[in-house]
């Protein structure tokens, strides 16, 4: 008797659980479906990006993403006046450069594009100046690449590689990731937040340079984490996290139970 009223017990805390966990996931695809249609990542593995778009280099004159994207490229869509999270990638993505065996220009591309319209080249050309003097290794330019470009491309741009964000005054609502594309403009891999590793990023190339798509951890990001546009960070998911490891915690109990009472000798 004392083993079914336990059982009875975990039963309707199960129960309860479920309702609480339900009724949060609710809560959490709304907020989803919100963001996904405003800000967000809508990820498009295994699509090609319209290589045919043109863009002002550095110096202000055009330039074809054809012209560009023959090799495993790293795009990182920012705006260059931005004065947080594209700061840190870009900072960041010096850093891990640093400790990348491959090499540049060679194995590699990267294209910082902004998303913002407004700004120009000379910007571009002095952001580009910025983040090479913080690589501490030989470098060469043509590997790195600033451009800017008409509201037009750039929209048809993003919304080929699924990047959601909002203009908010002088500011945007924007993810912050980075998307890997094989030589011939597949998107094989995101990468996501600021923080980069070189290991990470140094497969992610490896896979776009055999046009394979990599796995990506975007899944569990999107359930255990939520993108903060207000914030312009990611949140753990608390309650979806711990109520899946409360419910795997009391379902295992049960099944011991059940175990452990059909183990037990009848008496005779």
């Amino acid at each position: 008797m004392p083993g079914h009223h336990l059982r009875s017990l975990l039963v309707r805390t199960i129960i309860l659980i479920l309702i609480v966990f339900c009724h949060g996931k609710l809560l959490a695809h709304v907020e989803e479906h919100r963001e996904q249609k405003g800000v967000g990542i809508d990820e498009k593995l295994g699509h090609l990006i319209p290589l045919d778009l043109t863009f002002r280099d550095e110096n202000g004159k055009p330039v074809l993403l054809r012209q560009l994207i023959n090799r495993p490229t790293i795009l990182a869509p920012v705006f260059f006046s931005c004065p947080d999270v594209c700061s840190f990638l870009l900072s960041n993505l010096s850093g891990t450069l640093n400790r990348l065996p491959l090499d540049p220009g060679k194995d590699f591309l990267i294209l910082s594009i902004s998303f913002d319209e407004t700004e120009h080249p000379l910007l571009a050309s002095e952001k580009r100046y910025l983040y090479l003097k913080m690589i501490e290794k030989p470098f060469p330019e043509e590997a790195w690449r600033f451009l800017t470009g008409d509201r037009e491309s750039i929209l048809k741009l993003t919304d080929a590689v699924g990047f959601l964000f909002k203009r908010e005054g002088k500011n945007f609502l924007h993810p912050v990731a980075l998307i890997i594309l094989a030589p011939d403009g597949k998107i094989t891999r995101y990468l996501y937040g600021t923080e980069i590793l070189p290991f990470d990023l140094r497969m992610a190339l490896l896979e776009a340079s055999e046009g394979r798509i990599g796995p990506t951890i975007s899944k569990v990001l999107r359930f255990c984490f939520s993108y903060d546009p207000k914030g312009r960070k990611y949140v753990f998911n608390t309650l979806k996290v711990t109520g899946i490891a409360t419910l795997t915690f009391a379902f295992s109990f049960i099944l011991f139970l059940i175990w452990r009472g059909r183990r037990k000798p009848k008496r005779g």
